[in-house]
């Protein structure tokens, strides 16, 4: 995970540590160190980020006679990642459940994203991971466009024993959600997992049908489902349906693969929300809460 990300930054290490830690001397290597960045899938702006707030903390800084310089450096590397991740609103999903439940009512959750990034299996891991911590849940296609896209979450929704609200092909999606939400309320379901087409971010028709399934739902929480190795594609797409609907965070899957890394980072900070999970691998319990001191230490090497 993250190997080629992880390299570049021990190559900035060595490099820092051979000189004076002087403007002069700094503004190569980190402008050469921004390439890298942006090869690794780190978005421009996210890059931009890093370098200037690397040149702010280490210009001029001071090393002990006894100190390791790549510990200072390193070091400085891991609050400038680290201060990446810091979103104005951080969501805890068992939280939330637990004060919903107090309230009697469900949890609706609606989730965005393209085809092909595992959105579907990922409601089903979310489901699983709910059902672990005592609360029912039930599935909702209201993805009524895509061939197979209801077959592929009735067939989740038999492996979890839980129930999935479905209408044909071509019906209204909104009216799916609704529905899942009165069938949730009556039957004091804990939480409604609402599956929507992957649509492109592009397609206009697609993205005011999602506009009217969250309007209809009136959701707890959107989340948006990116794919971390389409690295900065994720950024844009997570970007233009934070527009469209205000996400309310982010699930990256498929981190398990991602050798470069920059996605996590460029998505948190260009979004300015949180990331809540991490997918990383087929079982549904292969749904890791997300955490900014293991992916700093992944990239770091720690």
């Amino acid at each position: 995970m993250f190997e080629k990300l992880r390299k570049n930054i021990d190559d900035l290490v060595d490099k820092v540590t051979k000189v004076n830690l002087k403007s002069e001397k700094l503004d190569p290597i980190l402008e050469e160190f921004k390439l890298t960045l942006l090869e690794d899938d780190v978005a421009l702006s996210v890059a931009d980020r890093i370098c200037e707030e690397l040149k702010t903390r280490l210009q001029g800084a001071t090393v002990d006679r006894f100190e390791d310089p790549r510990g200072v450096v390193r070091e400085t590397l891991r609050t400038t990642l680290t201060n990446l991740f810091d979103t104005p609103q951080k969501i805890d999903l068992l939280t939330l459940m637990k004060r919903k439940v107090e309230l009697k009512a469900s949890t609706v959750i609606v989730f965005v994203g393209i085809n092909g990034t595992g959105k579907t299996t990922t409601i089903a891991k979310v489901a699983k991971l709910l059902m672990n911590h005592g609360y029912s849940t039930v599935l909702a296609c209201s993805d009524t466009y895509r061939a197979g896209a209801i077959e592929q979450l009735d067939e989740h929704a038999k492996r979890l024993g839980v129930r999935m609200i479905k209408r044909p092909y071509g019906a209204d999606a909104a009216s799916v959600g609704f529905d899942a939400i009165s069938h949730a309320k009556a039957h004091g379901i804990n939480a409604v997992l609402i599956d929507t087409a992957g649509r492109m971010e592009t397609d206009v028709n697609l993205m005011n049908e999602m506009q009217k399934i969250v309007r209809v739902t009136q959701p707890d929480l959107i989340i948006f489902v990116g794919d971390a190795l389409t690295g900065n594609d994720a950024v844009a797409q997570a970007e233009e349906f934070d527009k469209r609907v205000n996400i309310s965070a982010s699930i990256l899957t498929k981190i398990d693969a991602d050798v470069k890394g920059g996605t996590a980072i460029s998505v948190a900070y260009t979004t300015k929300k949180p990331i809540i999970f991490l997918g990383n691998g087929q079982r549904y319990e292969d749904l890791i809460p997300f955490d900014p001191k293991f992916i700093v230490d992944k990239i770091l090497g720690d």
